[in-house]
């Protein structure tokens, strides 16, 4: 059956806050933005189907939500490098990597979606994302339908094909997981705290100038750096000023972009100067996670493919 443009507008309308949800349900906006356009395909094959026993909305995220279960059954739980393994012990170049779908990665603002002002930004948050990865997916989704879209037991369970009983017992599992692992963790437990204007500026002067004990005086005591798909992390200020000092020929020269990410938590895109392409070129996307007025985590998200995402030149004259 061929679908005309209302419906497609109908589609469309639901397009920002679909993407959204995936993105919480698979922590990747490019498997966000997959299973969306395989939502659309889907619908488009089922729309003589649709009976309107249920509402549009609830329909297409039924689609929505069968794509993603359908995705999350054939990959292993997305994660941090600091929830992998244990801060380096020597202090050497990062070789080894996993594959992308190995990670949680940023996304870009979802602001234009006019449903954001009743959906809580907060659950984009990079550790937030972290934690949703911990629960069964179809806990997952009810958790993410009833405590971030607010939606009605109801409708969650007209769905996800669930009893509202069942729905309830799911999201009372979902919560009591996530509330163990935020007891569990000091870094679960606490809110992820933005840097201001000033420690952001300071940060990318020293970064950019490859000022090493500048950039080091910025951290935490317990400061570190993690960079996806490297699995190796660093952790102390010691470490730090080593690991920098190691990398300065591949850092010096970067530039940054300031952007934002993960439901407007500030964020640096960072150029690197490449010889081959002679000019500054996409490196990683810097979120600085902050502890007591010091950077306490700097998750560097290295991913050349995401600066087109973000809306991010591929190029950047020296």
């Amino acid at each position: 059956m061929k679908v005309t443009a209302p419906e497609l507008q109908l589609f469309d309308e639901l397009k920002l806050g679909l993407t959204s949800f995936c993105y919480r349900m698979l922590g990747s906006i490019d498997d966000a933005d997959d299973a969306v356009q395989e939502t659309f395909i889907r619908v488009w094959q089922s729309w003589s189907s649709f009976r309107q026993e249920s509402s549009f909305k609830t329909w297409v995220y039924r689609i929505a939500s069968n794509v993603c279960l359908d995705k999350l059954r054939q990959t292993k739980r997305r994660i941090r490098p600091v929830d992998f393994s244990g801060p380096a012990e020597s202090i050497v170049e990062p070789r080894e990597t996993l594959p992308d779908s190995s990670w949680i990665w940023p996304a870009p603002e979802f602001s234009n979606n006019p449903e954001d002002i009743f959906i809580r930004k907060d659950t984009l948050h990079i550790c937030f994302i972290t934690l949703l990865q911990l629960l069964p997916p179809r806990q997952r989704a009810v958790m993410i339908l009833k405590d971030v879209f607010e939606w009605p037991s109801k409708q969650i369970a007209e769905t996800l094909g669930m009893s509202s009983a069942a729905v309830n017992s799911a999201l009372q599992r979902a919560r009591d997981t996530l509330e163990r692992e935020q007891l569990r963790s000091d870094e679960f437990n606490r809110s992820e705290e933005a840097p201001d204007q000033e420690l952001l500026s300071r940060y990318v002067e020293a970064f950019e100038q490859f000022d090493i004990n500048a950039l080091v005086a910025l951290f935490h005591e317990e400061g570190r750096m993690s960079m996806p798909p490297f699995p190796m992390w660093v952790r102390g200020k010691d470490d730090l000023f080593k690991f920098f000092t190691l990398t300065r020929w591949h850092c010096e020269g970067s530039r940054f972009v300031p952007v934002t990410a993960n439901g407007g938590f500030p964020a640096l895109a960072q150029y690197m100067w490449s010889r081959e392409e002679n000019g500054l070129v996409p490196w990683g996307i810097h979120l600085l996670e902050v502890k007591d007025n010091k950077v306490y985590h700097v998750q560097n998200f290295i991913n050349r493919k995401l600066f087109a995402r973000f809306g991010l030149p591929d190029r950047l004259d020296r």
